[in-house]
């Protein structure tokens, strides 16, 4: 969209969900509108306002604004990092896009891999921060912003945004504080669900979707529409139970999807979607139930985030009991119980991470949460490493513990990093191209910036997690608004039955694939180490899917050393 002058030029993409009171705070300005558009307002808030106009946007956006009188360019991303943006320079060239693919289509972009991304990806499964899996190419943070100097050719990068700290002055009143959530949860709501096309609601049976259900059945104008994936058979896995008897409680338009028969050739497909390789399974039930819903609406409503900032993960509890222990364990005998449990225990034997990085401080217990191949394995499975480890300035771990703040709780030092790292590399990059590919928007009513501001800046760990209690406060307005026979103390995550599925034709094909691997990137025998240990009853399938990921990404694109 152009201004009226011609001298701004805006490319946007998501949906900025205050629109309507910044267009009204300009038009009182004396600014005029030709549409109905948030894109306009936006043109309008940097006319106005410049730069600083994005402390004021509330959504989720990456988009790029050319000043033609300036001669300047201005890249801005979403406080959370719901919505992805890529770029690349070249000598004083600067090249952007909300997709890898479209900065790969650049004949002079040369299509190597970054051994240090690829080292990201071994450990966690995701790439991190800024990185890129291609050499060269970077990607805007979340809450970050950039102005691009044409006559120049410099680029200058700035956080527009953080996390707030702790107001120590909030008193402990549970239903003080449950009400104020419940309050901006519908504000959220209400402002998400505007759309001029049909809108759903992705429930997976779990607080946080159905909380989201429950405020959008109050305050939206006709009868919800609701969707899941079932997994009949599969016991803990299929939580389509939980999600038809809240559907059944707030009287919604309720749709489910089998998935027990994922064609296992949609992970080609996949792999071409995600741009960059990611190692989470559950993109399989995303892209289900994205397919499914865009049969019925445009626009969906999910449930991320609520556990990032409400401590809703098992690991919670679990960090902030080793904190604890630290104090009554000699330093001695933790290390020692450490290099023990990576010397002797397999890859996949449950609770090996948590035992290995007992023996370290606080900030690498963190750091080794959810981590698929420590170290010393990604130095063996990854051929250049083993010949001769790369330089880089830290390893991934190292930079998980420099999110963490040694001033802070252990429970707050958690969610901070998993709401930098896990929540915008894996999460949400997991729900944006899986509903992208169907053609599907979907929006994350806990991720409103009033929420998350009140849920770090506002909310003490007593009312988030403790040792024996997760997600405390969402929980608590949950058994007010929910269906008193829902179980909520559950925590099941939106996964498929991988154990079972790999012992079918999943697990022919991953083996097929990880069995014809880049010799020149992979130690075959270390793949073979994991498959046979998934065949002793290891939990290797995620790993196992995780390279077959990359090696399907690679292929597609034709990436090389």
């Amino acid at each position: 969209m152009i201004d009226p002058t011609g001298r701004f030029l805006l490319i946007f993409n998501g949906e900025i969900y205050n629109f309507g009171s910044l267009r009204q705070e300009l038009e009182n300005l004396g600014h005029a509108f030709t549409s109905q558009t948030d894109t306009e307002v936006i043109l309008e808030a940097y006319r106005e306002w410049g730069k600083e106009c994005l402390s004021r946007l509330n959504g989720m956006f990456a988009f790029a604004l050319y000043d033609s009188t300036e001669r300047k360019l201005l890249l801005a991303r979403d406080r959370v990092g719901e919505k992805p943006l890529f770029y690349w320079r070249s000598g004083g060239m600067l090249a952007f896009a909300s997709e890898l693919k479209g900065l790969m289509k650049h004949p002079d972009l040369p299509r190597k891999l970054d051994l240090r991304a690829v080292d990201d990806f071994l450990a966690f499964g995701y790439v991190s921060n800024d990185r890129c899996i291609i050499q060269n190419v970077k990607k805007l943070p979340p809450a970050h912003a950039a102005m691009f100097d044409v006559e120049t050719g410099v680029l200058n990068i700035w956080e527009y945004w953080r996390l707030p700290t702790r107001n120590g002055s909030v008193p402990l009143d549970g239903e003080h504080l449950e009400a104020e959530l419940e309050g901006l949860l519908e504000l959220s709501v209400r402002q998400q669900l505007v759309a001029d096309v049909p809108v759903g609601i992705l429930l997976s049976g779990g607080i946080d979707s159905s909380l989201v259900v429950a405020i959008a059945s109050r305050v939206a104008g006709n009868r919800v529409k609701t969707f899941t994936v079932s997994f009949p058979g599969h016991g803990g896995h299929d939580e389509s139970p939980h999600a038809r008897l809240v559907a059944r409680h707030f009287g919604t338009d309720h749709t489910e999807l089998e998935a027990e028969s994922a064609p296992v050739d949609l992970l080609p497909i996949l792999a071409r979607q995600y741009d960059e390789p990611l190692g989470d399974s559950s993109m399989v039930p995303t892209y289900l139930v994205s397919r499914l819903i865009r049969r019925h609406a445009t626009v969906a409503l999910g449930g991320d985030g609520g556990d990032e900032l409400f401590g809703g993960y098992r690991h919670y509890a679990w960090i902030q009991a080793q904190a604890r222990m630290r104090h009554y364990i000699p330093a001695g005998v933790r290390c020692a119980m450490g290099s023990a449990a990576e010397q002797f225990l397999p890859i996949g034997f449950k609770g090996r991470t948590y035992m290995m990085s007992f023996g370290k401080g606080l900030a690498r217990s963190i750091a080794h949460v959810n981590l698929f191949f420590e170290e010393r394995v990604r130095r063996k499975l990854l051929i250049p490493q083993s010949e001769g480890p790369f330089a880089r300035p830290d390893t991934p771990e190292e930079f998980k513990e420099g999110l963490c703040n040694g001033n802070e709780t252990a429970l707050r030092q958690a969610t901070k990093v998993d709401f930098k790292s896990y929540l915008p590399d894996d999460i949400l990059v997991k729900v944006d191209r899986a509903s992208m590919l169907a053609s599907l928007e979907i929006r994350a009513p806990w991720l409103d910036r009033k929420v998350v501001e009140f849920a770090f800046g506002r909310v003490p760990d007593a009312f988030r997690a403790s040792g024996s209690e997760c997600k405390i406060l969402p929980r608590r307005l949950a058994a007010r608004l929910l269906p008193k026979g829902l179980d909520l103390q559950r925590k099941q995550g939106f996964t498929i039955p991988f154990k079972s599925w790999f012992r079918g034709n999943w697990g022919e094909f991953l083996l097929g694939i990880l069995a014809d691997a880049d010799p020149q990137l992979w130690n075959q025998r270390s793949i073979q180490s994991l498959v046979a240990g998934q065949r002793r009853g290891l939990g290797n399938s995620h790993r196992l899917f995780a390279l077959t990921m990359f090696e399907l990404w690679r292929r597609e694109y034709k990436v090389t050393l």
